[in-house]
């Protein structure tokens, strides 16, 4: 059992402990920013079935849980093997949004980064935003709970000229929501600013606004800049910015 672990109500917070593969890893061997958003996207997966608001559940009202905004602050990223303690819950809707955060503990019982999130529903066949209707009614009251972060802020400007580059969206993009998975912006953004600055720096937040669907088809411009303390990339099709991913950046040990 990991140290940080402690006996709580599965019902208000649930925990998970995650074993860092080495597929899930970049070429240094630490916890890829979109694995991380993955196990995220897992972990609160699992926590609304427990919750009776999982994606079964919501289909039968024909609605889905999609995400708007995302904040990860890591104070390190764990290499491959080692064992991480997932926390995550659920604080009270805010209107139509739904936060959720996250702790990640490390084996010796240290916080190693946490994270923020803000979810919607959505209608599947409109592709519309829906009231929170009985969904919030089950989630748990967790005002008590002290919050890790605070609402994810706005996505730092950095200085210099935007790289731009292509990118269409392929199959392996698409999830079961039909458009382009959450944790996939991550590895479009890594891209984008290129081997030079990833192998210099690594993020040390991860700050992504989600604000318009990436359908199959839609090939988008990615603007990416990085001035070696912040970096930015934002994603268009036509007029229209579908994302936008940032935050700081540090150096590599």
């Amino acid at each position: 059992m990991i140290p940080g672990e402690v006996k709580v109500n599965m019902l208000k917070i649930y925990e998970e402990e995650y074993i860092v593969r080495m597929g899930q890893c970049d070429r240094y061997g630490k916890w890829r920013p979109s694995a991380i958003l993955a196990a995220m996207q897992d972990a609160a997966g699992t926590h609304s079935e427990k919750l009776d608001c999982g994606r079964a559940k919501l289909l039968e009202k024909n609605l889905v849980w999609v995400l708007t905004r995302t904040e990860v602050r890591m104070q390190r990223y764990p290499s491959s093997g080692e064992k991480v303690l997932i926390r995550t819950f659920p604080a009270p809707n805010k209107r139509w949004f739904f936060p959720r955060y996250y702790l990640f503990i490390d084996e010796a019982g240290n916080e190693i980064g946490k994270a923020g999130t803000l979810w919607v529903l959505l209608d599947f066949e409109t592709r519309k935003m829906a009231p929170p209707g009985e969904a919030a009614a089950l989630l748990p009251d967790n005002s008590d709970l002290e919050l890790p972060l605070g609402m994810p802020p706005a996505i730092p400007q950095v200085e210099g000229e935007d790289s731009i580059t292509l990118r269409m969206p392929v199959y392996t993009d698409i999830d079961v929501n039909g458009h382009v998975n959450n944790t996939r912006y991550a590895d479009w953004a890594c891209d984008a600013l290129g081997i030079d600055i990833m192998e210099k720096y690594e993020p040390a937040s991860i700050l992504v606004n989600y604000a318009q669907e990436i359908m199959p088809g839609q090939e988008m411009e990615l603007h990416a800049a990085a001035d070696g303390t912040h970096y930015r990339v934002s994603g268009k099709f036509g007029e229209k910015v579908h994302f936008e991913l940032g935050g700081e950046l540090r150096k590599r040990d």
